[in-house]
């Protein structure tokens, strides 16, 4: 059985943690209340910036999940404090966007939370690998940040400039960002059977952007094509290419 490590948090450790908050423009009021206790709260933000991968006695695993439920109801709360006339199923499409592993992965890239995250070097064997890994720790920081904090309103101070581009270009094209609901909408508009997606893997690469190619057809017409790194990504581009296809 393997002995998992326990990891000594070090001052360049806590300097690194902090360059995080700080580049991710978390509020200074929040930075200050995190100093206050530092020692206690250092250890939870360690905890959620310690990938599985390393085996270490804590991972990121504990807090992601506390943080899914944070990042719901924070999410809901800015939908409804900015855009209160949406209908609920519209204002449901939205939040599915906002609180999605793309736009965590996202928001991870912009933070460069990589940098602050202790992960082993096997994990990072491609690009998907290096996307999910980034809105996992983007995902347990948000808890760890609640859990520090207790509060919803810090939370959303926070995210809300990562969520206000998000939901410019969500409302300015809904089909942009959820092409697949879209095509299958039009389709059962029109009383068609729904989008069927054919996948065939043309590399065993992982990362490559044209490992997996999709075709999508209703009622056996070919509607559009599209490539991806992921059979989820191939499905979503040839959903937005059929999109495209009937708009013209």
């Amino acid at each position: 059985m393997t002995t998992k490590k326990k990891e000594v948090i070090t001052v360049a450790r806590i300097k690194s943690i902090y360059a995080l908050l700080e580049n991710s423009n978390l509020q200074i009021r929040d930075i200050n209340r995190i100093k206050e206790n530092e020692a206690l709260y250092m250890k939870i933000l360690n905890e959620a910036l310690t990938h599985t991968s390393t085996n270490l006695s804590v991972n990121h695993e504990r807090l992601e999940f506390h943080g899914d439920a944070v990042l719901r109801l924070a999410a809901s709360e800015y939908i409804q404090i900015h855009f209160p006339k949406l209908k609920v199923g519209d204002r449901s499409a939205l939040r599915a966007q906002l609180v999605s592993d793309e736009w965590l992965a996202k928001v991870g890239y912009k933070i460069r939370i990589k940098e602050a995250m202790l992960i082993a070097p096997k994990a990072l064997k491609d690009a998907a690998a290096t996307e999910t890994i980034c809105a996992e720790g983007t995902e347990a920081l948000i808890g760890a940040l609640y859990e520090c904090l207790e509060s919803i309103r810090s939370i959303q101070d926070w995210l809300e400039p990562y969520w206000e581009l998000e939901s410019k270009e969500i409302l300015a094209d809904p089909h942009k960002q959820n092409a697949k609901s879209a095509l299958q909408e039009w389709s059962q508009g029109k009383g068609l059977n729904q989008p069927i997606y054919e996948i065939k893997e043309m590399s065993k690469q992982h990362g490559d952007l044209k490992r997996f190619y999709c075709k999508v057809r209703i009622q056996q017409d070919l509607m559009g094509e599209g490539w991806g790194s992921s059979r989820k990504k191939a499905e979503k581009e040839s959903a937005k290419e059929a999109l495209r296809n009937l708009k013209n």
